[in-house]
């Protein structure tokens, strides 16, 4: 796992979900077509964000003719423990506990806490 990965700004952390839904290379217009399930972002909005990302080096762009396709360069599950730790290590303080009553207190349903419980028992967390 990479370490201190970054926060991404909510319409980059966007792009990269679009990002993660398909096999890489993604072409760009299949990024646009999935965004837009869900945000009505402007084609130019979207190719400011992926050369953002590129920047970062959270993705990789090819060219494929006239135009792109991105290759995600953190994983998904990259991404998501990185942020995991960074939110239990600053908001909870490293604490179990102050996760597990913030978890609960969090609205979380009893169907997820019974998956939760399921899956430490069975040691697949």
């Amino acid at each position: 796992m990479k370490h201190n990965i970054k926060k991404l700004p909510d319409l980059e952390l966007e792009v990269m979900q679009a990002l993660w839904t398909f096999k890489p290379p993604v072409p760009r217009a299949l990024v646009e077509e999935k965004i837009r399930e869900t945000s009505p972002l402007a084609q130019t909005t979207i190719l400011t964000l992926l050369s953002r990302l590129v920047k970062k080096g959270f993705v990789e762009a090819e060219k494929q003719g006239r135009s792109s396709a991105y290759t995600p360069l953190v994983s998904r599950e990259e991404y998501l423990a990185s942020q995991s730790r960074r939110f239990f290590d600053k908001l909870c303080k490293g604490s179990v506990s102050d996760f597990a009553t913030a978890l609960a207190d969090s609205g979380i349903s009893r169907e997820d806490l019974a998956e939760l419980r399921r899956l430490l028992e069975e040691g697949e967390l």
